[in-house]
């Protein structure tokens, strides 16, 4: 027998067998054979593994969408991971946010109060950035890749045994209706020699995809400790985006009250002239309230200083740019003297640098023993 008759009858082979397959399956879909069943083990294994399957898919594609909204670049990044080629790195929203920040401030002048808080808020937006790029590298590591893995991979072999046991038992089921329907004794003795053949292989490739099912368990406790990972990114990020608001709002402080005084003229200014005396009362009460308030958050320590005649030290908090002559400018952490006039305003005190010397609000400081 030479090569192509070796073939030939191989295809010869197949061929039958896909057409038993085809008519078993037909006939088992109209009622007319009968199905060999799985055993209620082997269904549960089936039925927990697609479960699996289809909410690890939806948990990786949510997350996805979550550490990257936009679909343009996720379709991006999909293509260059299947050319197996790394995706060019793009600036993402809050680096953008905090460059376009940081050049408003350089455009509006470093040394005033709008342009410094510009620069700072635009550094801490671009730190965000940062931490937003790391947490999106390390939840694609530790949690999105082990889940493909598992779809493309593990699931995919899953997939190929049970169609591969699904044609066991349909060559089974054939086997028996050709016994069903043998009449001659030779006959069914072949036909009998056929099922026991069948019934092996079957049996054989229920074990194969049994074990394998069995191993979600195991996928699923792999899964867990992903997830603990991608838990632990996301806590690092929210503490690292807390702190780094948290030192903002140190460095940008409260506005002292000459600011408010300022912004709330300019808005009874820009109140048409039409407005009833009850708006004008209102205005008045706000003005009157924050007033309260700022002499209510004075310190104990400098109270007694207001009320005495000598000196301290102080230690600067935040930068502070003046906003004219009669003021001094600040930068944080410094230490100046600072004492009391009479009759300055309860939210100011003197403030000395060397030979430079001028009002400085009393919400930047904190006095020194």
């Amino acid at each position: 027998m030479n090569i192509m008759d070796f073939n030939v009858k191989k295809l010869a082979a197949d061929a039958g067998t896909f057409l038993s397959r085809a008519v078993q399956f037909t006939e088992e879909k109209l009622g007319q054979a009968e199905k060999t069943e799985l055993d209620a083990h082997l269904e549960n294994l089936l039925s927990k593994a697609e479960c699996t399957k289809l909410w690890t898919e939806k948990v990786m594609k949510q997350t996805e969408v979550l550490l990257q909204p936009n679909p343009n670049a996720r379709m991006e990044e999909f293509v260059y991971e299947k050319l197996d080629r790394k995706a060019p790195s793009r600036v993402n929203n809050p680096e953008l946010l905090g460059q376009h920040m940081i050049d408003a401030g350089n455009e509006f002048g470093p040394g005033t109060a709008y342009g410094n808080a510009l620069i700072k808020c635009g550094e801490t937006q671009k730190r965000i950035g940062a931490a937003d790029r790391e947490l999106i590298q390390t939840a694609a590591i530790n949690f999105l890749t082990p889940l493909r893995n598992f779809i493309e991979g593990d699931y995919k072999t899953i997939t190929r045994e049970r169609k591969l046991l699904q044609n066991k038992r349909l060559d089974l089921d054939a086997a028996k209706t050709r016994l069903r329907k043998a009449k001659v004794a030779e006959a069914r003795a072949a036909s009998e020699q056929e099922v026991r053949i069948a019934q092996s292989e079957f049996d054989r490739q229920a074990e194969i995809t049994r074990l394998l099912l069995e191993g979600i368990s195991s996928t699923h406790a792999h899964h867990l400790r992903c997830l603990n990972d991608f838990v632990e990114a996301q806590m690092t990020y929210y503490a690292q985006c807390y702190q780094y608001m948290l030192d903002l709002q140190k460095q940008l402080g409260s506005f002292p009250s000459t600011f408010l005084a300022n912004n709330n003229q300019s808005t009874s200014t820009c109140v048409p002239s039409s407005s009833n005396t009850t708006t004008a009362a209102s205005s008045v009460s706000v003005t009157a309230s924050l007033s309260s308030l700022s002499n209510v958050a004075v310190p104990s320590g400098f109270g007694e200083l207001k009320s005495s005649s000598g000196s301290r030290k102080a230690r600067v908090l935040y930068d502070y740019d003046a906003a004219n002559s009669t003021e001094l400018s600040l930068l944080a952490d410094e230490v100046i003297t600072v004492y009391s006039i009479p009759g300055m305003d309860s939210d100011w005190l003197m403030g000395e640098r060397g030979n430079q010397k001028g009002k400085v609000p009393i919400t930047y400081l904190e006095l020194l023993n």
